[in-house]
């Protein structure tokens, strides 16, 4: 099933982003091979209305690149004086002042951000260069499974600026600040098997096996009923931003509560329509 009506296809198009609906799986393609993939505001603009107005019943989200590269960061036409596909360039961000340049970039963020909501798993397919900006989409998924052939960097601070997507809470989270700080000062690129032995990556595989094996991590999460999963990936990232040990306590407990009680509604409708089904057929 192709990309829902609701979802305007020509911001799709500008923004080269490709969507298609699978029963519970998006997967999301950037799709501008020929620039390997890389990314302009309007692609910022589209995946923020896929997190937006993407169908509830999605659970598993999975961010690829089209060809040989998953994504190669800022589209070079960001550093010209020219607006990039109707919106604004970096040298325009400036001039409209701190405030306003602020609030620009935090609607760009809000393109990666959602796929950090615990509502669904999102999953990077990653091949090739990430760079920058396309580092920083991997890092905003739950899960990334790389070719054998990928290249991260942070090459930000090379060009002058700063990683400003949301990649830097998550890089830290994965790799410890010593780390993170070195990738990104150095912009140095990490090859699959460091990026594997350094916690940035679930797997690496053979590239002509990503995507089986993101197929494989897709059936296996969809496993689980979809409440656990919500709650437990809540849980997770409550961890993550450092929560004390009685506070992790505390919310495991009332995880737990509403997932009990959710499973005994269950359990109840099912009794329920089971007593249904025997009365209709003894009638």
């Amino acid at each position: 099933m192709s990309a829902p009506t609701t979802i305007d296809a020509d911001l799709l198009e500008r923004g080269g982003v490709r969507l298609v609906v699978d029963g519970p799986r998006a997967t999301i393609t950037l799709d501008r091979p020929d620039v390997l993939n890389a990314q302009t505001p309007t692609t910022w603009v589209a995946l923020r209305t896929i997190g937006a107005q993407l169908d509830p019943d999605v659970r598993v989200v999975v961010v690829r690149g089209s060809g040989r590269a998953f994504s190669a960061g800022l589209d070079r036409r960001m550093f010209g004086g020219a607006r990039v596909e109707g919106e604004p360039g970096l040298a325009e961000i400036a001039l409209r002042g701190p405030d306003e340049g602020a609030a620009l970039i935090a609607e760009f963020q809000e393109g990666f951000r959602w796929l950090r909501d615990p509502d669904r798993v999102t999953i990077a397919a990653v091949r090739g260069h990430a760079i920058g900006a396309g580092f920083q989409l991997a890092l905003a998924c739950d899960f990334r499974v790389a070719a054998d052939d990928v290249l991260f960097c942070m090459a930000e601070t090379s060009l002058g600026l700063v990683p400003d997507l949301g990649g830097t809470l998550p890089l830290v989270r994965l790799v410890g600040y010593s780390r993170a700080a070195e990738l990104c000062l150095t912009g140095r690129r990490v090859g699959g098997e460091e990026a594997l032995r350094t916690g940035l990556v679930n797997r690496v595989v053979p590239g002509a096996e990503l995507d089986s094996a993101v197929d494989e991590l897709v059936a296996q999460v969809l496993r689980p009923m979809p409440g656990a999963v919500r709650e437990t990936l809540a849980l997770l990232a409550h961890a993550a931003e450092g929560a004390s040990a009685e506070e992790q306590l505390r919310a495991e407990r009332v995880a737990q509560v509403r997932r009990l009680a959710e499973l005994s509604a269950l359990a109840e409708g099912s009794a329920l329509a089971k007593g249904q089904a025997l009365a209709e057929g003894s009638a």
